[in-house]
């Protein structure tokens, strides 16, 4: 398995959904929709991560969760404010320590936990792939200076 890879993705179509008002009701209708309960605090589920009590991150085709939605919450595309990359190999925990405020190590953070996290100055959410794999959503405004951070760090890392 190679050591660590750092592999920014193509921007991908993402929307914040939001619920408000009675957000258990428009829960059950969504996860009828989806075919699956949206994911519970610091989960993802499908392409759907879980991002506060009432917020998620979807990536892909929304249009079941319009069907469904109402004005029980909106769907804001966010697509292109994010860079995605997938850090992998068997270093990509050790380089998330590094600036980072995160126990990317914890046994506990394993596939399918999401966590958001300041890592040098830049808000950060994770979701784990596998324990090999992690996906990283950072705002485009700071995805130079993040990857470039990552590129550096990943040179000073114990061998």
């Amino acid at each position: 398995m190679t050591e660590l890879r750092i592999e920014p993705l193509e921007r991908a179509l993402l929307h914040v959904l939001e619920l408000w008002g009675d957000p258990k009701r428009a829960a059950k209708q969504i996860a009828k929709a989806l075919g699956h309960d949206l994911p519970g605090a610091g989960r993802a589920a499908g392409d759907v991560m879980r991002l506060s009590p009432t917020t998620w991150l979807v990536a892909g085709d929304v249009a079941a969760i319009k069907a469904v939605l109402g004005d029980s919450g909106a769907l804001t595309p966010v697509g292109g404010g994010y860079v995605r990359a997938r850090l992998s190999g068997s270093k990509w925990r050790s380089l998330l320590m590094e600036g980072g405020l995160f126990n990317a190590e914890a046994p506990e953070f394993a596939a399918d936990c999401v966590a958001t996290t300041l890592i040098e100055h830049v808000t950060v959410t994770l979701r784990v792939e596998s324990a090999a794999a992690c996906l990283a959503y950072f705002p485009a405004s700071h995805a130079a200076d993040l990857l470039h951070f990552w590129q550096v760090s990943a040179g000073g890392l114990p061998q």
